[in-house]
């Protein structure tokens, strides 16, 4: 029986993995959050009321549920503060359950001042961040400058720590990017004044962890973006800063890797992507507006609309390869309910020959044309069927084509935004 779970999103993010860590916690005592920072958007859909969360993990509306902020996570407080007062006037008991690494990196003014500089100086070659710091703050953890948690409640060391970096940074607004600068006094301000209500809730995460383990306590691990997106992984450079795949979940939590028992890969039933990069199976059409109006895409965390496309087997495959997926889940099937036919990309031409594996890098990945399989599509709606027979033949004969052409099998699909809506063919938990 497995103890931990690790959820990963296996496209370009948006597949979905807040419904199902919502779902599954069930069955889970913690929800750790491991990587990225209030970029992500996790939307919950509990009895018709919509619950979108950027930083508390998903398990937080169900209750006694301990949620956890791992190390890997950039932290914004402020951000942080603005989720739990809403969740708190919703009535859900956050505090009390909500704990955070004192090792994750904070990210501060000046990381959104910059980051909003350097997407406005790359002009039409932006990346299409979120504009949230996410990726500054990483840079100076990374360039071991950054400011941690730890020092945020380190009254004496902290303002002569911000004092520092902030003029580094400040150098660079006003001399390079010829923007305005951030202030010192009030940002000061600003953090001593979150320190104090932070405090209450830091904890070794690490540690946490390693007794929930001897005490046999089931963990979820709870990724945001997508595979797609990974640092290293990814279409580079149009990628988060963060490690995206599974092997996230140890390095941004503290736990080892032989603990991570199962990985569920979360993948829309078809494709999307948000912001600039590759996209090959990108559809400028017809069927790309149906797909993107039926499924709703528009991003949850900038409200960006989502370009739409079709089922990529070929960077699945890459993707449960890099992530060791254990079962799939499946989401929003609904969506490609009443097309007369399907494509799946299964191959690429590149260089005038035809590969199954995708080329490494942006510019390589632009240059793929996709080799496409066709299958008949259903008339008969899918939204909320909870049993795998009872779904059209042809939406059946779909998904265990998924199986065949991404070579790992599908665990669990969602037919729609609710809780309940959902086939459980295995749970990750059994």
């Amino acid at each position: 029986m497995a103890k931990n779970v690790v959820v990963v999103g296996t496209q370009w993010g948006d597949e979905g993995k807040g419904k199902i860590v919502d779902l599954l916690t069930d069955r889970a005592y913690a929800v750790v959050r491991f990587q990225g920072g209030h970029n992500a958007g996790h939307t919950l859909v509990i009895n018709g009321k919509k619950t979108v969360l950027h930083l508390v993990p998903s398990g937080v509306l169900r209750d006694g549920v301990m949620c956890l902020i791992g190390n890997g996570v950039v932290l914004a407080v402020d951000a942080l503060f603005k989720e739990v007062d809403e969740l708190t006037k919703n009535g859900v008991d956050v505090m009390r359950r909500l704990k955070v690494s004192e090792s994750c990196p904070l990210i501060l003014p000046y990381h959104v001042a910059l980051d909003h500089a350097r997407e406005k100086a790359r002009g039409k070659s932006a990346i299409g961040t979120t504009g949230r710091g996410i990726g500054p703050a990483y840079e100076d953890k990374v360039s071991r400058r950054g400011l941690r948690v730890a020092d945020l409640l380190d009254t004496k060391g902290f303002p002569d720590k911000l004092k520092s970096v902030m003029e580094y940074h400040n150098f660079a607004l006003k001399n390079y990017f010829q923007c305005d600068t951030v202030d010192y006094a009030k940002t000061l301000a600003e953090c001593q004044q979150l320190a104090e209500r932070l405090r209450p809730l830091v904890a070794d995460v690490t540690e946490l962890l390693h007794q929930y383990a001897k005490e046999g306590k089931r963990v979820m691990f709870e990724g945001a973006q997508g595979t797609l997106l990974d640092i290293d992984h990814g279409t580079y450079p149009y990628v988060t800063s963060s490690n995206t795949t599974a092997g996230g979940a140890a390095t941004g939590s503290g736990v080892g890797p032989n603990r991570l028992e199962y990985v569920l890969g979360i993948t829309k039933a078809y494709t999307t992507r948000v912001g600039a990069g590759p996209f090959p199976t990108e559809l400028n059409d017809g069927v790309g507006d149906f797909i993107g109006t039926r499924g709703n895409e528009f991003g949850s965390t900038t409200g960006r609309k989502r370009r739409c496309g079709w089922f990529d087997a070929v960077i699945m495959r890459r993707s449960n390869q890099l992530n060791g997926v254990t079962g799939l889940c499946v989401t929003k099937l609904d969506v490609l309910d009443g097309l007369d036919t399907i494509k799946v990309c299964t191959a690429y031409r590149y260089e005038g020959q035809v590969r199954s594996t995708p080329p490494s890098g942006a510019d390589a990945l632009a240059k793929c044309e996709p080799v496409y399989e066709e299958m008949p599509g259903w008339k008969e709606s899918t939204l909320g069927v909870r049993s795998f027979d009872k779904l059209p033949a042809n939406a059946q004969n779909y998904l265990k084509r998924l199986e065949a052409l991404t070579e790992a099998r599908i665990d669990l699909v969602s037919t729609g935004a609710e809780r309940e809506d959902t086939i459980i063919l295995r749970h990750p938990f059994e």
